[in-house]
């Protein structure tokens, strides 16, 4: 104990006291200089025994806090009831328990990465696979024209879906790392839905699917307008790949003072009310009708929505298919 500072500064002011407190009244009476300096040394006795006892409190807290650190699960805090301690013990264990939690989303959050990489790998490698059998096919000297031609198609469309794939991962990690500057411009919904509709037109034809825009005046908001146009480029992507052949897509923009509004709607068969709540999340594809993507297009153009002070929310049409709502404010909400 005597190698703590705070103790041997106390102990020498306390004999200075002493000293200054004794010596007067050792002039004049010894036994009451002697009584004084007896209750001197047990005011000094007492005090170190106060500092010893809460020097072993703490000592106990590091031996806890030790045992938290390596990994120890049950280590209990609230045994520890000085009264001065009581505010340090108490942020601790507020600090131990956002720990453990953030602990406990780090692992899910590994689990989550790990089957990630495991979904794109997968995604990759059949496409790759696909490519390396038609390459193959191709080298064949007794090919016709016609199945050379169908072979460089289906060639030209998986390492389009590769692209897709590729291109839509590194954008939303850009998004998630805040590494994207969005442009402040303003965009008219016209110029929007037909730059959108653009990529996915050929697709949307070879289907037989009739796309009906509705545009109710001249809307327009203010955001970026090549994220903007990817991302509705994804929703539409979506809703041809779950509409039938011959289908129609329903595309309706309006604006009013508080948000412009766009709404995508298809005639597929909609989705099933447990996967609702998950479309938006990112490699969600549990069932029949997530199964068919890649589970990161909607992931992206929610983020891309959100980060421009909008919302993307998607319900079932009540004439059957799928409706995505698409709204940017003029406010921030």
């Amino acid at each position: 104990m005597m190698r703590d500072p705070e103790v041997r500064s106390q102990l020498v002011l306390h004999c200075l006291l002493t000293i200054l407190a004794v010596m007067p009244v050792f002039t004049l009476s010894i036994p009451s200089a002697l009584i004084l300096l007896g209750f001197s040394l047990a005011v000094l006795c007492v005090s170190l025994y106060q500092h010893w006892k809460r020097s072993r409190k703490i000592s106990q807290l590091c031996d806890s806090i030790d045992d938290i650190l390596h990994g120890k699960e049950q280590v209990e805090l609230s045994a520890f009831e000085e009264g001065e301690l009581n505010i340090l013990i108490t942020e601790i264990q507020k600090m131990t328990i956002r720990l453990r939690e953030q602990n406990a989303v780090l692992h899910q959050n590994h689990i989550y990465l790990k089957e990630s990489m495991e979904d794109i790998s997968h995604q990759l490698r059949t496409p790759l696979t696909s490519m390396h059998l038609l390459l193959g096919m191709l080298r064949s000297p007794e090919l016709s024209h016609k199945e050379r031609m169908e072979y460089l198609q289906e060639l030209y469309g998986l390492a389009a879906r590769m692209q897709w794939l590729i291109e839509t991962l590194l954008n939303l990690s850009r998004l998630e790392a805040g590494a994207v500057h969005f442009r402040q411009e303003t965009v008219h919904c016209r110029t929007l839905i037909r730059a959108a509709l653009e990529p996915v037109a050929v697709a949307i034809e070879l289907k037989g699917i009739t796309v009906d825009v509705q545009i109710n005046g001249s809307p327009e908001f203010t955001g970026d307008l090549q994220y903007c146009t990817e991302a509705v480029c994804n929703l539409l992507k979506n809703c041809m790949e779950h509409t039938p052949e011959n289908g129609r897509i329903t595309i309706t923009a309006q604006e009013n003072p508080i948000y412009t509004q766009l709404c995508i709607t298809d005639t597929g068969s909609g989705i099933r009310q447990e996967d609702l709540p998950h479309i938006f999340e990112r490699f969600y594809r549990s069932s029949d009708f997530a199964k068919s993507g890649y589970g990161i297009g909607l992931a992206f153009a929610r983020k891309v929505i959100a980060k421009q002070n909008g919302s993307l929310q998607v319900r079932n049409a009540k004439t059957g298919g799928a409706e995505f709502d698409l709204r940017i404010y003029k406010t921030v909400v």
